[in-house]
């Protein structure tokens, strides 16, 4: 009985100690790249080659804790988004779920992908509906305005706030970490307004301001391009385009 009871226990603090690792802080590949915002908060950087700006930098985020992880906008391709797969496979995390929040190339770039490892991908029917009219690989599950999805007991909430760099854009907000990624809608510091193809230039400011008022207790904000930074971005953005 003894035994039995020291084996439990043994099995129990393996099980304990499993849960409990450590995920490494950064990842630095040519292709990608992963930092640790927050607890639970990975922003991943790939890049897009263009024929205006050259190689940019495209931001996404990934939202960890215990074994599960939710994507917010795919690596820009296969190549990079096979690296985010294995790096999380790699560590032992479950991937419940991918969100492109638009339908432009930056977001969706690695759906395929994720879909042929039977990921479920989420986003709003206006991103989906765009994607299959511009020959993308179109997400799986919609909703109209807003989504919360899990990670564990985390909430990842995801908005539209109103039309800015697409008519479909969206927000995810992690309120356990005051985590904002705002994608494309949201400028990096010193950035110009940037592609302007499928936007929305009187309704971005509102917008940028409907964030500032569901969102209330941010402190880090993800922009689809350039640095993290915290609502300064939100007031950057503003400033852009009021």
């Amino acid at each position: 009985m003894k035994n039995i009871i020291r084996l439990v226990y043994i099995s129990l603090l393996i099980s304990s100690c499993q849960q409990e690792k450590e995920l490494p802080k950064e990842y630095i590949n040519e292709d990608l790249e992963l930092h640790q915002l927050s607890e639970h908060v990975w922003q991943h950087i790939s890049f897009l080659n263009t024929e205006e700006w050259g190689k940019v930098p495209c931001n996404g985020m990934v939202v960890i804790d215990d074994g599960e992880a939710i994507i917010i906008d795919t690596p820009t391709d296969v190549k990079s988004t096979q690296l985010l797969y294995n790096w999380l496979t790699e560590n032992d995390i479950t991937i419940k779920g991918a969100v492109p929040t638009h339908f432009h190339i930056d977001c969706l770039g690695g759906l395929s992908y994720l879909h042929s490892k039977n990921v479920a991908s989420y986003a709003s029917n206006s991103t989906i509906q765009l994607a299959k009219e511009n020959g993308f690989e179109a997400p799986q599950n919609g909703f109209t305005d807003t989504l919360t999805l899990q990670v564990d007991d985390h909430p990842v909430i995801l908005k539209f706030k109103g039309s800015g760099h697409t008519k479909d854009n969206i927000v995810a907000y992690v309120p356990n970490d005051k985590v904002l990624f705002g994608g494309c809608i949201v400028k990096g510091k010193g950035w110009s307004k940037g592609n302007l193809a499928d936007a929305d230039t009187l309704s971005w400011a509102n917008s940028i301001q409907n964030i500032k008022s569901d969102f209330n207790a941010i402190e880090v904000v993800i922009p689809g391009h350039g640095k993290v930074g915290n609502t300064e971005l939100l007031d950057y953005t503003f400033e852009l385009f009021k």
